[in-house]
């Protein structure tokens, strides 16, 4: 099975920040691509059907090509577990890709970003349905009054986006600028909403921005702290770290590129994340982010009926802002059938870097990936981080 997925499908699906355009020119020549470290565990059980270890293998077969030049995936549950490895560590050399290479998970981050919020609500440090202007009265502006904590999080805050809005081209010239995420609520909050809150979702950086100060303010600790504190040092995620100002990505990692309009393929592995911040700036590994997602499914992260949040979406009649449709993010993930199964997670691009976390909720399947795709900010779907997702839950389904 080998089953491609429409861009438009898996936009509703595990939404954003996978996306890869059209086809490229061919990349140059590097390593067998071969998938390599595969298979491990595949048993199938009374409790869970196996991986389909061969979609899984066909997938990413062939790396490097036009989409992508290298990925990472474990798949793992009740059926047994799969890992794989394909693509090379770098052009230039065409080693084999480290399957244990940190990456850019991009708005994976927000996963983490939500669950820290959670946590502080379950503190009584904060309130869902509280203004957010009670916290951050000097920043958040009268015309903002009515948005609450849980807007920020599930993307019906009406808050705008700010952003140059230019190509690759103006992005790479500006790839080591730093961003001030005051100055960006600041910019955000002088414009007219984009709707009254509650009432539409708008998927975009700015709430979780807002949710980043706001853990700031409420703790009196940084953002990046709070969730190390909270998060990766009791899970024990020791290649999972936020990088700062610092550009590169620290410790074993495999190349990222990005197909620009001349049609030259550039290097952009170092770049700068300060306009994710809170958004988008995490590094970390599969294996770290395997163990996040089955703690935070499982209940360890966020406890109690404040986990329930994660899997609720907003009132059917809010709909996603500009096309109608239905809305698809709660708190910090979005939800897709595929296979006939309902699937939780969250997705994430960076300039060279696609990445994935996915789970059924029972956690009988779990998928994570990194692709280097060499268009992670395109409009459609990168096809190979498609084929992955089809062959770890199967085609999208009817609900």
């Amino acid at each position: 099975m080998n089953v491609r997925m429409s861009s438009t499908a898996l936009a509703a699906a595990l939404v954003l920040g996978l996306a890869a355009g059209p086809a490229s020119p061919a990349l140059a020549a590097a390593g067998t691509g071969a998938p390599a470290a595969a298979g491990h565990g595949a048993q199938r059980e009374a409790t869970g059907q196996a991986p389909d270890t061969e979609a899984l293998r066909a997938a990413i077969q062939g790396l490097p090509k036009d989409d992508a030049t290298a990925a990472l995936v474990r798949v793992s549950g009740s059926g047994g577990d799969w890992r794989g490895t394909s693509g090379v560590h770098d052009l230039a050399s065409g080693r084999p890709a480290d399957p244990d290479g940190r990456f850019r998970a991009g708005s994976v981050t927000k996963v983490f970003t939500a669950a820290v919020v959670l946590q502080l609500a379950g503190e009584g440090r904060l309130g869902l349905d509280r203004p957010v202007r009670r916290y951050l009265p000097d920043l958040i502006p009268a015309a903002y009054e009515d948005v609450t904590v849980r807007q920020l999080l599930n993307h019906t805050s009406g808050i705008p986006s700010v952003g140059s809005g230019g190509g690759p081209d103006d992005a790479y010239a500006h790839r080591f600028d730093l961003r001030d995420p005051v100055r960006t609520v600041r910019e955000a909050t002088s414009r007219e909403p984009d709707f009254v809150p509650g009432t539409q979702q708008h998927y975009a950086n700015i709430g979780y921005t807002v949710a980043g100060l706001l853990i700031e303010r409420v703790t009196g600790d940084t953002y990046a702290s709070q969730v190390s504190r909270r998060v990766l040092e009791p899970l024990h995620l020791k290649d999972t770290y936020f990088p700062g100002t610092d550009p590169a990505i620290r410790g074993p990692h495999n190349h990222g590129y990005q197909l620009f309009g001349t049609g030259e393929l550039r290097d952009v592995t170092v770049w700068g994340a300060t306009d994710a911040w809170a958004a988008g700036d995490l590094i970390s590994t599969t294996a770290d982010l395997e163990r996040f997602t089955r703690a935070l499914f499982g209940g360890r992260v966020v406890r109690g009926p404040l986990l329930q949040e994660m899997f609720t979406l907003p009132d059917a009649s809010v709909r996603e802002y500009g096309t109608g449709e239905p809305a698809a993010y709660s708190a910090g993930l979005s939800v897709m059938r595929l296979g006939g199964r309902e699937v939780w997670g969250k997705t994430g691009g960076r300039w060279g870097y696609n990445t994935a976390v996915a789970a059924t909720r029972d956690l009988s399947r779990t998928l994570v990936y990194s692709v280097n795709s060499t268009d992670a900010k395109g409009e459609g779907m990168n096809p190979t981080a498609s084929d992955i997702v089809v062959a770890a839950f199967g085609a999208p389904s009817a609900g």
